[in-house]
């Protein structure tokens, strides 16, 4: 554990296409439960790409009808599972300079923007909403959420594609380490399900093309996968300074023991594995811990035939092949911005329970993949668990998740 203070975990919150919290969300992984389904909407017809993982319950029935007004779906989203995982923490007193939020998604409020521009473009200037500009900004999300807690020591965005949830987590780290703030509330949100994004990465050759049984779509690291799901949700950690959680009697759930950031300046989409491993390797020594201590990988795993071979090759590399690995983008789909944040609590969640779930549709795994991928739930003790984010543009970010003691 690095000497510049250790950095609990107290608090989760999540909204998923398994579930609306959590609980609900876990159980789902458990339970090996696909979240991906068909578009029944009629916007969807003519797409190249018809399924897609939307959330399990309508975030509009989790909030007043005047407050989700204000709010982009993906702003909704962090509301929600920030409300959940500050109760869950148990709603720490602690001085409003020294709270922080930290909330990243990849497109911001998306959603918002092609939706006021049609509006914009059949009815002219005066349509358009007077909340449009706080609902489409990509700071939003932890805007709103400052707002919603009084929390006075900062508001950041990290905007990083894929890897957005994630480094924000990593952003929630280092803020506490530098003495900034005692406690952050740090995650991802994302929620864009609409053609246009639909058929962009449609167009790039990202998406899987097939629908006759949207379950099995989402297939990382097997042989047969052909691309990934897109998918929407949050997800939210509570960080606090150990000192301060012990202080006040906080059930904890984990720790995030560190955390890396690397930029490949490669390429604008394509994976490198270099960087990935620069990624782990460097994580691990801001952990102070060694790859024998790894006992899961909660990986990135997209189910793209380059990515997720590109993502093996760095784990082995930098680890090696003895941790179990699990992708429960093979159930929620890829949640973009979110995922890489809903990805850390599935770690620390297996950490904490003993139990890793399996990775879903792995009925083949791709013989160029040496790692120990979960093909049914795994039972067992481990101490530490590497949870790996990788976004276009080069991002690539690793945190190391310690288990409560």
């Amino acid at each position: 554990m690095s000497d510049l203070g250790e950095v609990l975990v107290t608090g989760l919150g999540a909204i998923t296409p398994l579930g609306a919290d959590t609980a609900t969300t876990w159980s789902g992984m458990l339970g090996g439960t696909s979240g991906v389904g068909l578009i029944e909407e009629e916007w969807a017809d003519g797409l190249p790409v018809r399924v897609a993982a939307g959330l399990s319950v309508d975030p509009l029935s989790l909030l007043a009808r005047v407050e989700a007004r204000k709010l982009d779906r993906c702003e909704q989203l962090a509301m929600i599972s920030s409300r959940e995982a500050w109760q869950d923490a148990g709603t720490p007193e602690v001085a409003p300079e020294r709270l922080a939020v930290v909330i990243g998604t990849g497109t911001g409020g998306v959603l918002t923007t092609l939706g006021q521009d049609d509006t914009f473009e059949q009815g002219g200037a005066r349509k358009l909403s007077p909340y449009a500009v706080p609902m489409l900004m990509p700071n939003g999300p932890a805007a709103w959420v400052s707002m919603e807690l009084g929390a006075q020591g900062g508001a950041r965005t990290p905007v990083s594609a894929c890897a957005s949830g994630a480094e924000a987590i990593a952003m929630g780290l280092d803020l506490i380490r530098a003495g900034r703030a005692d406690v952050v509330v740090a995650g991802g949100t994302e929620a864009c399900l609409h053609p246009f994004t639909i058929a962009a990465f449609a167009q790039m050759k990202a998406l899987s093309t097939e629908d006759a049984d949207p379950a099995s779509v989402s297939r990382p690291f097997d042989r047969d996968r052909s691309g990934f799901v897109m998918g929407e949700g949050a997800g939210i950690l509570v960080l606090e300074r150990a000192e301060f959680a012990r202080a006040r009697g906080a059930r904890v759930y984990g720790s995030v023991a560190g955390a890396a950031v690397t930029s490949s300046a490669d390429h604008i989409t394509a994976s490198d594995v270099a960087g990935q491993v620069r990624a782990i390797e460097s994580a691990l020594r801001d952990a102070r811990l060694s790859p024998a201590d790894i006992g899961v990988v909660h990986a990135h795993a997209t189910s793209t035939p380059s990515g997720d071979l590109a993502e093996a090759e760095a784990v082995a590399k930098a680890i090696g092949t003895h941790p179990v690995v699990t992708a429960t983008k093979s159930m929620t789909g890829h949640m973009l911005g979110a995922s890489g944040a809903v990805g850390a609590i599935a770690a620390l969640l297996a950490l904490r329970d003993g139990t890793v779930p399996a990775t879903r549709n792995l009925d083949h795994l791709d013989p160029a993949v040496t790692l120990d991928v979960a093909g049914e739930n795994r039972t067992g003790s481990w101490d530490a668990a590497l949870a790996n984010s990788f976004g276009f543009g080069g991002h690539n970010v690793s945190l190391v998740l310690g288990r409560a003691s």
